[in-house]
């Protein structure tokens, strides 16, 4: 399988460079995000208010152990990166590539972290939260792409690049 999946924080830009990389690519775009909302049939603040953060993260981690594709590009959600069978999965279908980012950027870009269905436990905050995901990140990852900075258009070259595509 030839797949392109983007992990990284949220607001990194995982699902816009994903539409566009697919375009350019051919590729199907899947984001599994939305396919967690239309499994569930509620936005995913709504599942972690109701359901809780760790039900949340295992109905996660189920969507994406269970996501099938050939040539896409599979946008994530942030917290992909806490489920190991999730991860092990999505390694087998293709390319892991972590859209890096600084956390100032990662700040300034995101709004309201619970409107966003961001997992995150009481009393974090978004810097504890990019502290402890970061290095799941770079783990996890194929290919880091450093965003910082970089137009759509150059973010999605570079991934191209790197994937050999």
């Amino acid at each position: 399988m030839k797949n392109i999946i983007l992990i990284g924080m949220p607001g990194c830009g995982k699902s816009t460079v994903g539409v566009v990389l697919a375009k350019k690519l051919g590729y199907a775009f899947i984001d599994s995000d939305l396919r967690i909302q239309d499994r569930e049939k509620r936005l995913l603040h709504e599942i972690i208010e109701q359901e809780g953060l760790d039900r949340f993260n295992a109905i996660e981690e189920e969507v994406n152990a269970s996501l099938e594709a050939d040539r896409a590009v599979i946008a994530t959600g942030g917290s992909v990166v806490y489920g190991p069978r999730a991860m092990r999965h999505l390694s087998g279908m293709g390319t892991i590539v972590y859209l890096k980012l600084p956390y100032r950027e990662i700040k300034r870009r995101l709004g309201d972290l619970h409107q966003r269905g961001v997992s995150f436990r009481e009393g974090q905050t978004l810097w504890d939260l990019y502290q402890e995901r970061v290095p799941l990140y770079e783990r996890y990852a194929d290919v880091i792409i450093n965003a910082r900075g970089l137009p759509l258009r150059k973010v999605v070259e570079k991934i191209k690049e790197a994937c050999g595509k």
